[in-house]
């Protein structure tokens, strides 16, 4: 399914959570991270349990410029993910999280 139709979806009052990840995960593989992270801020508000939305979220934040927000998200998603047992997003994030730190630690070097 494509992005508009997805957007008619929401538009014709069809929220919710999955609808919500289907969008943020469609608008950051079209390179609209911003417009992703709308999305999947909404799509964790409706689910909180949804670790693959806040491991999406991470990644959306980091692609806008927003290290801090990525690093809360991916925070978040850890525990949720470990409370859920998700094993796999668990590891994604704990990845995500020690290269944030990598890159953090050299900007500040360079700064």
């Amino acid at each position: 399914m494509n992005l508009e139709a997805l957007e008619c979806m929401l538009v014709s009052g069809k929220d919710g959570a999955l609808l919500r990840f289907g969008l943020g995960k469609g608008w950051l593989d079209a390179g609209n991270p911003v417009r992703a992270a709308t999305h999947l801020g909404r799509c964790v508000v409706l689910d909180p349990q949804y670790s693959a939305a806040w491991k999406l979220l991470g990644k959306a934040w980091l692609a806008s410029g927003q290290p801090q927000a990525a690093r809360e998200a991916w925070q978040r998603g850890l525990s949720v993910a470990g409370s859920k047992g998700d094993q796999q997003a668990r590891k994604e994030m704990q990845v995500f999280l020690r290269r944030l730190d990598r890159e953090q630690a050299v900007l500040a070097k360079a700064g």
